[in-house]
This record gives structure tokens, C-alpha cells and sequence, in this order.
């Protein structure tokens, strides 16, 4: 039997009062070519919406900056091991 781990790697995790600025955030970093994706908040970070953006932790600042330019609002944002 052959048992396949998943490789954990750093994400840097965003999270959002409100579903539409997680959503924004997608349709941001789209247009901008920032890689990343939209996941359920993990459990030990508080999401108000349940929804957070995870990304490379080297976009970190990329994506942080693309959002306060777009004044999308996001409740706080950290890197975790995923």
C-alpha cells in the first residue's frame, strides 16, 4: 500500500470581514498576474467570512500593496505552512 503525503509548503494567508473583498481580492490578483487562490480560512486564523486568499509568501507584499491601492479591506494577514 502506497500512501502519498501532501507537501506542505509556506502560504501567506489573507483574510476578510466580507465575502465580496475575498472575492475582490480574487478579481484583483487575476488582473494583476498575482498567483494565489481563495480557501477556507484555516482554523486556527479568525475569518470573519471563512474565506481567505492564500499565496507565495515572495507575493507577499505584491498583493498586500495591490489591495490597499484597490482599498479593498482585509482583516489582518500572515504566513502559515500549509
Amino acid at each position: 500500500m502506497v500512501i502519498h503525503m501532501l507537501k506542505r509548503t509556506p502560504q501567506l494567508i489573507v483574510t476578510f470581514y466580507t465575502t465580496a473583498e475575498a472575492i475582490a481580492t480574487e478579481h484583483l490578483c487575476r488582473e494583476l498576474g498575482l498567483r494565489g487562490r481563495l480557501i477556507s480560512a484555516p482554523r486556527n486564523i479568525t475569518a470573519d467570512c471563512g474565506i481567505a486568499w492564500a499565496t507565495d509568501p515572495e507575493l507577499g507584499l505584491q498583493t498586500i500593496r495591490a489591495l490597499d491601492e484597490a482599498k479593498i479591506e482585509y482583516a489582518g494577514y500572515r504566513e502559515l505552512t500549509l
